[in-house]
């Protein structure tokens, strides 16, 4: 009875928050998309206390909506300079750090990262015996490290330094960072893999991370409500969002202090990622861009990982999506109460950032009814000529038909290839939710190879006795060879 009560006063409590939305162009009016979005309403629907978005189109930010609180203990409402954590953001913000830092002479990602490493060294492995991790391969996951993610920590507890952590002194793990697998050849996700980041230029370059990100990163792009500092260190945000728990309640003092800082410490709001985020697009053109390179621009967007890796990942961004004929670079970033993420185009510069402080179950429905409204509402749809499409013969159908493995993103799900009036789609519970539908048609190109409606690499398909065994996805000059395991009998 008390649960139910509480829940109802805290449905009523996020309905009445006020908030606010900003229209930021005088070329067009996105007001409808306060109208469309309802985030009061989803708030309250999930008893989420509060979200912040930043939408932009054509390299510019148009679309600015703050709703609900920072804190459901101290009431106090979100604004467009409140900072939230931004979890796992932070590792393509590391990797970003990392290619400026090269650029400019003082380190080299192409070398082992080991001979930077002062307070610990990687421990020996049977996989690096003769293949020692480079920088970039911390980047894109494939170092072979393990150590996924972190446990929290708050005022008064006693926090880990990065050492003990890659010791594996802390939550969650009971013995030291270990190598899965010979770096390069394969893709495990590793926060681990960012805090030797970390350290390596910790290290070598004798300041802190957050010193060298706001020296080289932050404070030339005038991000001033973004920093790598902790709750507990000096120089800390003063406007910043609480963590919530599954029912609303603030988890301890709110403000989770992350030693782990190259993997998941940054605090930054949606606007400052917006601004960082058109950096990079503009770098992309060569066009308006102010700190990064368009050499770097390209090198972190650009896929560098393919084989187990949930459809294609750059250095720290996801590559696994396409949408209305887009590329898109994308991240998403989840703690304990608090997450969001930046979706991008790699042309044309759209994109959106959506910050939002509650926990998984509150946060994640209204997030991902944000993006599949947004990716509908602004028509972001890029013209390409289809002259490369041919008739799939009927033959060629009949053989594909079938449920199978996931052999798009290795993710254990099944994949289907449905027909439907007379045309292939492809079913995959990951284009569902990314898209809110499962509508992914096949296509075969005159050249033999077949592409998959928002889905980025190209597949070349393998037959054996007039059936599929197996695919080939390419991507950027990369191709893996993926078996193929028809679940129908």
């Amino acid at each position: 009875m008390k649960s139910t009560l509480y829940l109802l006063i805290l449905l009523l409590t996020v309905s009445s928050c006020q908030t606010s939305h900003k229209v930021l162009s005088k070329k067009a009016d996105y007001n409808f998309l306060t109208d469309s979005l309802h985030l009061e309403q989803q708030l309250a629907k999930y008893k989420l206390p509060g979200a912040s978005l930043v939408v932009f189109e054509n390299y510019q930010i148009v679309y600015s909506s703050q709703v609900g609180l920072k804190s459901m203990n101290a009431k106090e409402k979100i604004d467009e300079n409140t900072a939230f954590s931004v979890a796992s953001i932070t590792k393509p913000i590391t990797a970003l750090l990392c290619h400026i830092l090269e650029e400019k002479g003082l380190i080299n990602l192409d070398d082992p990262i080991d001979k930077y490493l002062k307070r610990w060294h990687l421990p020996k492995s049977k996989f690096t015996e003769h293949n020692s991790p480079t920088w970039r391969q911390f980047f894109n996951h494939t170092s072979g490290t393990n150590q996924g993610g972190f446990a929290d920590y708050y005022e008064g507890d006693t926090i880990p330094t990065i050492k003990q952590s890659l010791l594996g002194q802390i939550p969650r793990y009971n013995k030291e960072i270990e190598f899965l697998f010979t770096p390069g050849s394969s893709f495990e996700y590793s926060g681990g893999g960012y805090v030797i980041v970390q350290m390596a230029l910790e290290d070598t370059l004798n300041k802190s991370i957050a010193e060298l990100a706001a020296e080289y990163l932050f404070s030339p792009l005038g991000l001033k409500h973004t920093t790598m500092r902790q709750p507990n260190q000096t120089g800390f945000l003063t406007n910043v969002a609480s963590v919530h728990d599954k029912d609303g309640k603030v988890i301890k003092k709110g403000l989770p202090i992350t030693p782990q800082v190259g993997a998941s410490g940054v605090w930054s709001t949606p606007t400052d990622l917006a601004k960082l985020t058109i950096e990079i697009q503009n770098a992309l053109r060569n066009k308006n861009n102010k700190v990064i390179s368009h050499r770097i621009a390209k090198e972190v967007t650009k896929v560098s990982a393919l084989k187990n890796a949930v459809g294609g990942w750059a250095y720290g961004w996801q590559k696994s999506v396409g949408y209305n004929n887009y590329d898109w670079f994308m991240c998403s970033g989840s703690n304990t109460g608090v997450g969001g993420s930046i979706f991008a185009t790699m042309t044309d510069g759209n994109g959106f950032v959506i910050l939002a402080n509650g926990e998984k179950p509150n946060r994640i429905p209204v997030i991902n009814q944000v993006r599949i409204k947004l990716l509908t509402l602004m028509n972001w749809n890029k013209k390409v000529p289809h002259n490369n499409i041919q008739e799939m013969p009927l033959s060629l159908k009949k053989q594909l038909i079938g449920t199978y493995d996931d052999f798009l993103y290795g993710q254990g799900m099944d994949t289907k290839i449905v027909e439907k009036n007379n045309r292939l789609y492809v079913e995959s519970p990951f284009l569902e939710v990314f898209k809110g539908k499962n509508e992914n048609e096949l296509l075969y190109l005159k050249n033999g190879l077949f592409k998959i409606i928002d889905y980025p690499n190209l597949l070349k398909l393998e037959f054996s006795n007039g059936k599929l065994n197996a695919v080939v996805l390419t991507r950027d000059q990369l191709a893996i060879q993926i078996p193929i395991i028809n679940k129908e009998k």
